[in-house]
C-alpha cells in the first residue's frame, strides 16, 4: 500500500509539472523564447491580435523576429553601452517613471467607490450611457469581383455551424486587408464609422449570415459575415459599472493629488528660475 501511495504521488507530481510546463518555441544560446514571450510581443505590436490567430507563416516570422532580438541583445550586452552616462541617465528616468506609475496605480485602487455612488453617477449621466445600433463583422477583402464571388459560392456550401470557422480560414488565407491576421475580424462599429456601401449591407444582414453579393467600396470587394448586433438603447448599469468606478476613482484621485501637492509645497524647498 505504501509503495502504491508513493507511486501515485510521484505520478501526480509528474503530471502536474507537465500540465503547467511553459511551452518553449525556440532556444537561443541556452536562453528560452516561450509562447508567452511571443504572444506578448504580438499583442503589443499588432492591435487586436494574438499568437493563436496568426497563420503558420506569420507565427514562424514572429518567432524569428524574437530570435533576432535575442541575438541583438546579446551583442548589445557585450558593449560598454550600459556603463555610459547617457544610458544610466535614461535608465534612471525610466525607473522614476515606473515608480510613479506604480505609486499612482496603488493610490487609485485604494479609493473605495460604493454601489450607491456608481448608480447616482449612472443616473445623472444617463446620456453618456446610451448606445446607437452597432454591429460586429468579419470581412474578406479582395481585389476583384470575380474573386469575391468565388468565395461567396464556396461559403454557401458550408453548413451554418461551420460557416464562421471556414470564413475565418478564408480571411486569413485570402483577404488582402489588415484584419486578415484576425480572421477578418473588425471591432464593433456604428453606421457612421464605415463607408455607406459597407455599412448598409452589414446592418442589413442577419446574425450568422454572409453577403449574397460582393460589396464594392473604394478599398476593393468585400465578403461580409455578421457575427453579432446590438440594437439602439441604454447600456445596462452592470456593463458600465467598472468604467464608472474607474472614472470616480480618477476624479477623487485628482482631488487628492492636488491637496497632497499643496501640502508638500508648504514644507518643500522650491526654487523656480
Amino acid at each position: 500500500m505504501k509503495f502504491m501511495f508513493k507511486f501515485f504521488i510521484m505520478m501526480y507530481t509528474f503530471l502536474g509539472m507537465e500540465l503547467f510546463a511553459v511551452e518553449t518555441l525556440a532556444i537561443v544560446n541556452q536562453s528560452d523564447i516561450t509562447r508567452d514571450d511571443v504572444n506578448a510581443f504580438v499583442i503589443k505590436n499588432i492591435p487586436g491580435a494574438n499568437f493563436d490567430v496568426l497563420t503558420k507563416k506569420q507565427k514562424d516570422a514572429v518567432v524569428h523576429q524574437m530570435i533576432d532580438r535575442k541575438l541583438f541583445l546579446e551583442d548589445a550586452k557585450k558593449t560598454d553601452i550600459q556603463k555610459s552616462s547617457k544610458f544610466i541617465a535614461e535608465l534612471q528616468k525610466m525607473k522614476e517613471n515606473l515608480l510613479l506609475d506604480f505609486w499612482m496605480k496603488e493610490k487609485v485602487e485604494e479609493i473605495a467607490i460604493s454601489d450607491r455612488a456608481s448608480k447616482i453617477y449612472y443616473r445623472d449621466n444617463h446620456e453618456k450611457f446610451s448606445q446607437p445600433a452597432s454591429v460586429k463583422v468579419r470581412h474578406i477583402l479582395l481585389a476583384t469581383q470575380e474573386e469575391a464571388q468565388k468565395i461567396i459560392i464556396q461559403l454557401k456550401k458550408i453548413s451554418p455551424f461551420e460557416l464562421k470557422k471556414k470564413f475565418m480560414q478564408l480571411a486569413k488565407n485570402k483577404s488582402t486587408g489588415p484584419s486578415a491576421v484576425n480572421g477578418g475580424e473588425l471591432d464593433w462599429f456604428i453606421k457612421e464609422q464605415m463607408v455607406p456601401e459597407f455599412s448598409e449591407v452589414a446592418f442589413g444582414l442577419k446574425i450568422g449570415s454572409i453577403t449574397e453579393e460582393p460589396v464594392h467600396t473604394q478599398f476593393g470587394y468585400h465578403v461580409i459575415f455578421l457575427e453579432d448586433k446590438k440594437e439602439k438603447g441604454s447600456i445596462p448599469f452592470e456593463t458600465v459599472k467598472e468604467d464608472i468606478v474607474k472614472a470616480l476613482r480618477l476624479s477623487k484621485f485628482k482631488t487628492k493629488l492636488k491637496k497632497l501637492s499643496q501640502k508638500m509645497k508648504k514644507t518643500a524647498k522650491i526654487i523656480v528660475k
